[in-house]
């Protein structure tokens, strides 16, 4: 150790006055280091998963969803409507919110994958009743009854019947 660290060192150590942890302290630190962990990890390929599984609001989560959103509305082959979403991908609405987005470039086989998984989005979100709040379910349910209305209208403007 240089004399000048050494110095700064046994300058920071007198001013610093050690304590025992609080219960508030440790609490700090733990949620600080789970907080960050989740920040770092790194986005999955494609459909940044992690945006499509995150529920709750906090920061992290709020922009996990922004990232998995904008990708898929930057998809041109909108290969993100041919895969099966989770519950919680409904809870959290990128997907409902991406056909809601999305729906003047959807083709008619497209708009009608959108109404059915937008119809169920419900019946899902009530099966993860275990890992989901009644208001996350009450929310996406409603977001899900939404999108199924505005691409039904979108469809039977645009394609034909049959």
């Amino acid at each position: 150790m240089t004399q000048l660290h050494h110095q700064t060192y046994k300058h920071l150590r007198s001013k610093i006055a050690l304590r025992r942890p609080t219960l508030f302290g440790v609490s700090v630190i733990l949620i600080s280091g789970f907080v960050a962990g989740c920040a770092n990890q790194p986005p999955a390929s494609g459909l940044t998963a992690a945006g499509l599984n995150c529920i709750d609001d906090s920061p992290t989560c709020i922009d996990r969803r922004q990232t998995a959103l904008r990708t898929m509305m930057a998809d041109r082959r909108r290969t993100w409507v041919q895969r099966p979403p989770s519950a919680e991908a409904y809870a959290s609405g990128v997907r409902l919110f991406a056909f809601k987005k999305s729906k003047k470039s959807l083709t008619c086989d497209e708009l009608g994958l959108g109404i059915r998984e937008a119809s169920g989005a419900r019946a899902s979100l009530r099966r993860a009743a275990d890992r989901l709040s009644p208001a996350q379910i009450a929310r996406s349910a409603m977001l899900g009854d939404e999108v199924s209305r505005e691409l039904s209208r979108e469809k039977k403007r645009r394609c034909k019947k049959g």
